[in-house]
C-alpha cells in the first residue's frame, strides 16, 4: 500500500518512483540553542559573510528579528528588521545582490487559511558579527527592500524560500496536507514598488510514508528548502524526511526536478521546519520548532 501511495502521489511529475529506502547518512546533535527566545526556529541559512554563523528566526507572531547563532548553539547577534512585521515568517535564505553584497532574505509567505492577497520577502544586508565568540546587543537594520508577489493560479500556503547561488533568483515551494505542491520563481529582475506575478517552474508531489513517531502524511508536507552553495543540489525537508535532487549544469531546473530525488532520513526532530547546506554543498544542518531547540548536522 505504501508503494502504491508513493507511485500515485508522484505520477506525472518524475521519471521514476520516489524512494522509500533512505541513502546512508549520519545525524549528530551538535548543540542545543542556548537562547530561549528562539522557541520556534522556522528557518536556517548559512552565513555568506561568515560561514561559521547560521541565521534563523521565529515563526508567525514572533518579533521581526533575525538571530545569528554559532555552531556551539550560542547567539551571536539579534537584529531587528526595521519597519517589518512578522505576519507569518516561514523561512530564511542567504545570497548576494547584483553587486555581490551578502544578503539575507526572509520569507513572509505562510498562509494556512489562504487569506493573503500577496506574499512578501524582506531583503536585508547580512549583518556583520563584530565580536567573535561573544553575543552583542540587539541592533537594527536599515529599511529593508520588500518584494511583493502573487501566485498565477490562486492562493497557496508555503514554508520554503530558496535563493539560487548563481543567478540570485528567488523561489517559493508551496505546501499542502496531501503533498501536492509546486515550485514558483520570482521574476529574474525584481520590481521594488509593485506586486509581481510568480512563474510556476515545476509541480511536485511528496508521498506518504510510515515512520515511527510520525503520521504517514507528515512526510507529505514541505517545511523548508535550500540550494547548495555551488548550485549542484537542492534539498526539501518534510516533517519526516529530507529529499534531495542533483542539479546538473546542463539541465534546466524544471528538467532536473523531473528525476526522482534521493531520500535522507535524519534523526527524528519534534517539528522540523529548517534546513540548509554547509559551505561544502553536501553537509546539511537542521533546527526544529519548540524548546529545547536542537542544532543537527547530517552527513553522508
Amino acid at each position: 500500500m505504501l508503494a502504491l501511495a508513493a507511485i500515485t502521489a508522484c505520477s506525472g511529475q518524475s521519471e521514476g518512483k520516489w524512494p522509500e529506502k533512505p541513502v546512508p547518512s549520519t545525524s549528530k546533535q551538535v548543540a542545543i540553542l542556548e537562547d530561549k527566545r528562539l522557541n520556534e526556529s522556522s528557518g536556517v541559512a548559512l552565513g555568506v559573510r561568515d560561514p561559521s554563523i547560521f541565521w534563523t528566526m521565529n515563526d508567525s507572531g514572533g518579533e521581526p528579528c533575525v538571530f545569528a547563532i554559532d555552531r556551539s548553539g550560542k547567539t551571536r547577534a539579534k537584529v531587528r528588521v526595521r519597519d517589518a512585521a512578522n505576519f507569518d515568517w516561514e523561512d530564511i535564505a542567504s545570497g548576494k545582490d547584483e553587486k555581490g553584497t551578502p544578503m539575507l532574505f526572509i520569507g513572509d509567505i505562510g498562509d494556512n487559511l489562504f487569506i493573503r492577497a500577496s506574499i512578501q520577502v524582506y531583503q536585508i544586508p547580512e549583518p556583520e558579527i563584530n565580536a567573535p565568540g561573544k553575543p552583542v546587543a540587539e541592533t537594527e537594520t536599515a529599511a529593508p527592500q520588500l518584494w511583493r508577489a502573487n501566485y498565477p493560479d490562486g492562493r497557496h500556503n508555503a514554508e520554503s524560500l530558496l535563493v539560487h547561488p548563481q543567478t540570485g533568483r528567488l523561489y517559493i515551494l508551496t505546501k499542502s496536507d496531501e503533498g501536492r505542491c509546486a515550485l514558483y520563481a520570482f521574476p529574474q529582475t525584481l520590481q521594488p514598488k509593485m506586486g509581481m506575478v510568480l512563474e510556476k517552474v515545476a509541480d511536485l508531489a511528496f508521498p506518504t510514508l510510515i515512520r515511527i513517531g510520525k503520521r504517514p502524511h507528515d512526510n507529505c508536507m514541505t517545511t523548508a528548502a535550500c540550494f547548495a552553495p555551488d548550485g549542484s543540489r537542492m534539498v526539501v525537508s518534510t516533517y519526516s524526511s529530507l529529499y534531495e535532487w542533483l542539479l546538473p549544469q546542463d539541465k534546466a531546473l524544471a528538467e532536473a526536478l523531473q528525476q526522482a530525488p534521493v531520500r535522507i532520513e535524519p534523526e527524528l526532530l519534534r517539528q522540523t521546519e529548517a534546513v540548509c547546506y554547509d559551505s561544502d554543498s553536501r553537509t546539511l544542518w537542521m533546527t526544529s520548532e519548540h524548546l529545547p531547540t536542537p542544532l543537527l548536522r547530517v552527513t553522508r
